[in-house]
């Protein structure tokens, strides 16, 4: 087992392209599988849908999570944010390390609108330490992101002991930048990028990231290295690209 974890976190489109003219699954699961990271956040998961498995011809015999894990990440999760006639996507974790733990929580305001925080819990290896990571999708109106970030901060607040490590990333589609303020004040969390780059990252789209879109938020762990995966093959699949950090665990936080 690694000292170190790697954490990658990708909002994967359905796995179409950014336009949706291409169903690119099987170029994501093999860019996915180089990059060899631990655990893997992904947003827009399809858990099913009823007239792409029918109508795509190279859609996967199981569903997209267990295809985009096989043989790399025994242990996933998987939360519904969205339901339909068709089916339902969601946000996934997919994992080297077995989950110990993990809850879906429902922060729709709409069901139109259907999105929710995946909660897991995973076991720091070599260490007496669980690790907390919050895969996140966010509305696209503040006014639904400012209440989705004040459940997520009382969801932090009330389940989350303050000496246990946490990792919150995913797409915040916080056009504003307003997420920051609910995540540093009183729980000691920090972005990545902004806090090592003194900007976010520019995420979105793919193929000329303007929009700082996902983030990588942490508390009791220290940064080893971080990337945006920008160019190819990235900006031909997703219309977002994704972001990798490898984490060390911190000295050990106050009881």
């Amino acid at each position: 087992m690694p000292a170190s974890i790697k954490i990658l976190t990708y909002n994967i489109h359905k796995g179409m392209s950014a336009a949706n003219h291409r169903f690119v699954l099987h170029s994501i699961r093999d860019a996915l599988r180089r990059q060899d990271a631990d655990v893997v956040l992904l947003q827009e998961v399809h858990g099913d849908h009823s007239s792409r498995r029918k109508n795509i011809h190279n859609w996967p015999d199981n569903d997209q999570l267990a295809y985009l894990a096989e043989n790399t990440w025994p242990h996933v999760a998987y939360g519904k944010n969205a339901i339909y006639r068709r089916g339902h996507h969601g946000n996934a974790v997919l994992s080297k390390t077995p989950l110990l733990a993990w809850q879906n929580i429902d922060v729709s305001l709409a069901r139109k609108h259907s999105r929710s925080l995946l909660h897991t819990e995973l076991q720091w290896p070599h260490a007496d330490s669980k690790l907390h990571i919050i895969c996140v999708h966010l509305g696209l109106f503040s006014f639904e992101r400012e209440q989705q970030l004040a459940t997520l901060s009382q969801h932090v607040l009330a389940e989350i002991p303050e000496n246990e490590p946490l990792i919150i990333a995913g797409d915040f589609n916080d056009w504003r930048s307003r997420a920051g303020a609910h995540l540093h004040d009183g729980f000691g969390l920090s972005e990545v990028f902004q806090h090592h780059e003194g900007r976010l990252a520019r995420t979105f789209p793919a193929w000329l990231p303007v929009f700082k879109m996902d983030r990588v938020y942490s508390r009791g762990l220290q940064v080893k290295g971080y990337e945006q995966l920008r160019g190819k093959p990235w900006q031909l699949l997703s219309d977002h690209i994704p972001l990798l950090v490898e984490f060390e665990l911190a000295s050990p936080m106050p009881s």
